[in-house]
């Protein structure tokens, strides 16, 4: 019969020989054995191994390592070979070797064939076997290449095998949607869509999918998802292709609104490589899944740090992923943070972002954001893990009240409350097994375990058993590769003794720590330093340029070093490119830092950061704001980067960039705290309010406590700004009131003028058209005397909204139309969209219909050239008004609902009560009966905002409408 070796890596790598799988030994080997394999039967240079193996940092006994494994392959493979016979499976070919393994032996060889013959196939119209083929395809794969050795998975060859993977997903897509079984598809795309958050065409893909398979919700789901996902991680908005499913979905909706799909979060951090053990303690967790209960479930995972509750808990979470189809939330609650942990307010302003509640709809008090939570989440099949909690106290606000909810907590309390009042599980996590810890142990250090388990097991008591202080003391041994792991074993059970001495008691988190000072008392002084230092950054992660900053390194060094802290397992690399720490090591550095650095280094090192971010935000800001550059307050270090996408940066660093705000304002270092907060307003009024609140919050009380009044003034225009974003009108005033006197008590014109006209939209709002008139014009005096064209031509632009009511048209028309030709001199093509949406408006309103859709038609355009959403729905809601006065109801109220959409995505809750009510004359003038429902969906907003116009068009409509129905005599 002879020899058969088989061989995968269309997942993990593994080998048969006869049937009999083999074992290949520590990852190194395995990466060998899979790197031939997608060579393919070419002959593989040991240089090309080395350099895959260890990129441009290759140890000195490279090769001689290579060719170990290569021997011990060779032994698996050919077993009965004569020692000086030439390799069959494994032969060498010139300065390499080549694997040869009959093709239909190799899955990654049946992959490339079956495709092939899909192509042939679907070419010759034979649709049906072509289907047949991809799904075989597609079924040998178990995982992404190379699945056990995710340190390789940004290898050229691994990635392109991972997009030949996606182009046959996408084949097999097309050909089943002609073959009518989209259904039978849609599992395996939108496993591919989520493992590629950012690629369009899958979405796009998995859009058509549903659409044909009748799931028309889960497509516009797909979209929404996708949309946030893109603004979130690149600053952009979708593609033509997705905007086209997008618009074709939209045009075969029925003519009522139709309700925004809700978000499916999927914020689970990855699982833990390499994770061991806790059978007992996952099957806990599945039987509380599976066991129905009168209540929500909750299980509260607590133990010792370094314990791995959170590798637990996420090892399981990701498990059952698919049993919670609206969606997973995962929040780190810093619970033992050396700083603070996480407020509740801001924890829940996290959960209700993921929820997809825009930043003007997250209330303002705890309650308020409870309540909203709650309502969000309310009978949603979701998933929520609270990691690293404090106390209960930080955890009860924060879960659902529905039982259709899963929460899982980890803390290092017991939680004995969440147990008392709220009939949680819990699960006490205690050291790993002895059998278990020497497993792991195996599985980091490789054959060194079991060539000397007596010293293995002396290293893991050494360690206690703890699943952190292993995987450190383990990566240690691995770069001692030479040491005798019995040595290593004596060298920390020595320490330990001597630690021991100083610090009585049987804590098992003394034996992490004891690890840790182990682990750090072998880097060098340069990576030991940036070690200390990163404990003192006041968010919750950093890039390479922070970290650099924060040091007083360049970057390239700083790289490097982080590079070598993250190999110790000291530091943690996401797939951003982020680094962060556990809370643990976190606290072991700031300890360190405190006994070792002075003082003055401290400080210096928080002055260079918050110079760093000062520095770039007012870079990004310059970018996307250029007109505004110099009017901006404090003072700016010199750049020393420029974000290439100054959105996606911001974005990327918003939640660092508000804890640095606030750890300058309780710091002393005030000036930083006024000038950043000063330095974001503008990009923080986009959208994210809660975060604005607490930026320009933070700013005001820096402000306050250095007597900077001036700092002080704007910090209140800021708040001011975002109030009436907000919709919360009497904190608006009384923000901007303040504000005013200030900025007049400092002589500052242009702080006035911005307040002034801020002042005025509040007014406007209320319906005080008098005050509201005198401060916009006031605004527009201090402009014209600062010879300030563009302030001048945005006040304008709120001026002639303002005179967008009876009797006024025309002045407001004169406004508009001056408004627009400013803008377009100064070549604000934002402005000039802005000007011309509302000069429609007030053409509209005088009766210069066609006039009205030309200008209307033109900011429409602007609007879309830039991707300027709020714009676009401002655009098409008075274009829609425009049709319904043509007579053009049917695309009236195409124009209105998209325009509804978009409103409702950007969280303009003004501009929904307008539209709304725009839809409501639609529908009545068309003669159709859900007109009085949209004016009462317009009223209840108007009436939560206090917005008077809206209010009072919406009670007018439905006075017309009731009494339209009323029976006659």
């Amino acid at each position: 019969m002879g020899v058969r070796v088989r061989v995968q890596v269309l997942g993990p790598v593994r080998a048969w020989r006869n049937g009999r799988e083999l074992d290949l030994g520590p990852p190194g080997r395995r990466a060998v054995l899979g790197f031939l394999v997608l060579a393919r039967g070419r002959a593989l240079p040991r240089t090309e191994l080395v350099d895959a193996l260890w990129g441009s940092r290759p140890p000195p006994s490279a090769t001689n390592i290579i060719q170990t494994h290569v021997k011990h392959l060779r032994r698996m493979l050919d077993p009965e070979r004569d020692a000086y016979a030439r390799s069959q499976s494994l032969p060498t070919v010139g300065e390499g070797y080549a694997l040869r393994v009959p093709p239909d032996h190799v899955d990654l060889e049946r992959f490339h064939g079956l495709v092939r013959t899909a192509d042939e196939t679907q070419r010759a119209d034979r649709h049906e076997q072509a289907a047949t083929a991809l799904a075989e395809a597609l079924r040998l794969w178990h995982g992404p290449p190379m699945a056990d050795l995710p340190a390789f998975s940004s290898h050229p060859a691994v990635l392109a095998l991972v997009a030949a993977r996606r182009d046959a997903v996408l084949a097999y897509a097309r050909v089943m949607i002609e073959t009518g079984r989209a259904a039978d598809v849609s599992a395996a795309v939108a496993e591919e869509a989520a493992a590629q958050p950012l690629d369009e065409t899958l979405a796009a893909t998995l859009m058509r999918v549903y659409a044909a398979a009748g799931q028309r919700a889960k497509a516009f789901a797909v979209y929404d998802a996708t949309r946030r996902t893109l603004a979130t991680e690149l600053g952009v908005d979708p593609g033509q292709d997705l905007a086209e499913v997008h618009a074709t979905l939209v045009r075969q909706e029925p003519r009522a609104v139709r309700p925004k799909a809700a978000p499916v979060p999927a914020e689970l951090p990855a699982d833990v490589a390499g994770f061991t053990g806790r059978a007992t303690e996952l099957s806990a967790l599945d039987r509380l899944l599976a066991e129905p209960g009168a209540g929500m479930p909750i299980c509260a995972v607590s133990g010792t740090a370094g314990v791995g509750k959170t590798a637990l808990v996420l090892h399981w979470a990701q498990r059952v992923r698919d049993r919670f189809p609206d969606g997973q939330l995962y929040l780190d609650l810093r619970g033992y943070d050396p700083d603070q942990p996480m407020p509740v307010t801001e924890a829940l302003a996290r959960l209700l972002e993921a929820l997809g509640v825009p930043g003007h709809g997250v209330p303002l008090t705890e309650d308020g954001r409870i309540a909203r939570y709650r309502t969000e989440i309310a009978d949603r099949r979701m998933l929520v893990v609270l990691d690293n909690a404090a106390s209960v106290e930080q955890v009860r606000g924060l879960l659902p009240g529905t039982p259709s909810c899963f929460v899982v907590v980890t803390s290092r309390d017991s939680m004995a409350g969440l147990v008392a009042l709220h009939g949680s599980h819990r699960l006490g996590l205690a050291p790993l097994s002895p059998d278990d810890a020497k497993t792991l142990l195996h599985e980091l250090v490789g054959e060194r375990a079991a060539l000397d388990p007596a010293a293995a097991g002396d290293l893991v008591e050494q360690c206690a058993r703890l699943p952190l202080a292993l995987r450190v003391a383990a990566e240690l041994a691995v770069t001692r590769a030479v040491t005798p792991l019995a040595h290593l074993a004596g060298e920390l059970r020595d320490r330990q003794r001597r630690l021991r001495l100083l610090n009585a008691g049987g804590d098992p988190r003394a034996a992490v720590r004891t690890v840790l000072s182990w682990s750090y008392r072998h880097l060098p002084e340069s990576a030991a330093r940036l070690f200390r230092v990163l404990g003192r950054h006041p968010g919750a992660d950093l890039d390479v340029h922070a970290a650099a900053a924060l040091a007083g390194l360049a970057p390239e060094d700083t790289h490097e070093l982080l590079d070598r802290l993250t190999r110790a397992h000291l530091v943690v690399l996401d797939s951003h490119g982020r680094y962060g720490m556990h809370d643990l090591l976190r606290a072991y550095a700031v300890e360190l830092s405190a006994a070792m650095d002075s003082d003055v280094d401290r400080a210096a090192g928080m002055v260079r950061l918050l110079d760093h971010y000062l520095a770039t935000t007012a870079a990004a800001m310059d970018l996307l704001y250029p007109k505004e550059g110099r009017h901006r307050t404090g003072t700016t270090p010199p750049v020393a980067v420029v974000p290439p996408d100054p959105r996606s940066w911001l974005d990327a660093e918003r939640r660092n960039l508000v804890a640095a705000c606030a750890h300058a304002a309780t710091r002393g270092l005030a000036g930083h705290a006024v000038s950043l907060a000063n330095t974001l307003y503008r990009y923080l009024e986009g959208g994210h309010h809660a975060d604005a609140l607490a930026v320009h919050t933070s700013g005001l009380r820096a402000a306050k406590e250095s007597g900077d009044r001036a700092g002080e003034a704007h910090a209140l225009t800021n708040l001011g700004a975002v109030y009436r974003l907000l919709g919360q009108y009497d904190p608006a005033t009384d923000r901007l009131t303040q504000a005013l006197e200030l900025h007049r008590a400092t002589g500052d014109r242009h702080g006035e003028a911005r307040t002034l006209s801020n002042l005025g939209i509040v007014e406007d709002r209320l319906g005080q058209y008098e005050p509201a008139s005198r401060h916009l014009s006031e605004a527009l005096d201090r402009y014209r005397e600062l010879a300030n064209p563009y302030g001048i031509a945005a006040v304008l632009t709120n001026l002639g909204g303002l005179c967008l009511r009876p009797d006024n048209y025309a002045k407001a028309a004169r406004y508009l139309t001056e408004a627009a030709q400013l803008f377009r001199e100064l070549g604000d093509r934002t402005g000039e969209a802005s000007a011309l949406s509302n000069l429609g408006d007030a053409d509209m309103n005088l009766g210069r219909y066609r006039q009205a859709e030309k200008h209307l038609d033109a900011a429409l355009i602007l609007f879309q050239d830039m991707k300027h959403r709020y714009g676009q729905a401002i655009a098409l809601s008075n274009l829609g008004t425009v049709q319904t006065r043509l007579g053009r109801h049917d695309l009236a109220v195409e124009q209105l609902n998209a325009a509804l959409l978009l409103f409702r995505e950007t969280g303009h809750r003004y501009g929904e009560a307008s539209v709304l009510n725009s839809l409501g004359e639609a529908l009545h003038a068309a003669g159709l009966p859900e007109a009085l429902a949209h004016h009462t969906a317009a009223l209840r907003i108007a009436t939560e905002t206090g917005d008077k116009d809206e209010q009072d068009r919406a009670k007018t409509a439905m006075a017309n409408l009731t009494t339209a129905r009323l029976p006659s005599n």
